[in-house]
């Protein structure tokens, strides 16, 4: 369980999240929902441990953010992480040295379903197969929490469906590994969400089961999400 108590986080004096506390189960798959500026990539850097929170806690299975948590989490950022002059087989073998437990069957599976080859230049992909390489890069080895910022963001439809299908089809691990996805395309993940947390300003405006929401409200994730969000 990762658990994140009263977390603060301030740019320039600029409150980027303003005293948020939460849970996150493993096994389930959590929707942190937003606009744009609304804190979700400033939380899930803290998560990846990249920036440090102004104030607050935070554990990740039990432990403070730090060398241990890092090497358990798979952090797929909204700016592709990939060198363009590189292979895809060699940029996948040089994230592999950072991580214990790489699966290179399932790394070869999920670039066959992916329809991207590892002889590829990097460079060469459009934005929507670099999309596809990200998921493949978080899903590739054995870690407990991956986060996935934005995954949607200026991707083509076909693509979507792909991350998709991948993520929450026959290539996720297992029910220790907990999900995280920021998006503001909500309707892209309605189906898929456990838990959701509304984010506006830097502070939760509403969370919970996305069960229990719809049947409370009456309403879809999306319809809550321009209620309460936008």
């Amino acid at each position: 369980m990762i658990k994140i108590e009263n977390l603060q986080k301030k740019y320039a004096g600029n409150w980027a999240l303003r005293g948020i506390s939460l849970q996150i189960a493993a096994g389930k798959v959590t929707g942190i929902l937003g606009e744009n500026g609304s804190g979700k990539s400033t939380l899930f850097k803290i998560l990846a441990g990249v920036v440090r929170s102004s104030s607050g806690y935070m554990s990740i299975w039990g432990e403070s953010i730090g060398v241990r948590t890092r090497r358990q989490t798979a952090y797929l950022p909204e700016v592709d992480p990939f060198y363009n002059w590189m292979q895809v087989g060699e940029q996948l073998q040089f994230l592999a040295s950072f991580y214990a437990g790489w699966d290179w069957n399932k790394t070869y599976e999920l670039l066959q379903f992916m329809g991207i080859s590892k002889d590829a230049r990097i460079g060469t992909l459009s934005k929507g197969q670099k999309a596809r390489l990200k998921v493949i890069s978080g899903f590739c080895w054995s870690n407990n929490l991956v986060l996935m910022d934005e995954p949607f963001n200026g991707i083509d439809p076909p693509s979507r469906k792909k991350i998709l299908q991948a993520v929450f089809g026959e290539f996720r691990y297992g029910e220790q590994q907990a999900i995280v996805i920021s998006t503001h395309l909500v309707s892209e993940v309605e189906e898929f969400i456990d838990d959701v947390v509304y984010l506006r300003d830097g502070e939760i405006a509403l969370m919970g089961s996305a069960e229990t929401l719809r049947e409370q409200r009456s309403q879809s994730l999306s319809d809550i999400f321009a209620e309460v969000v936008a």
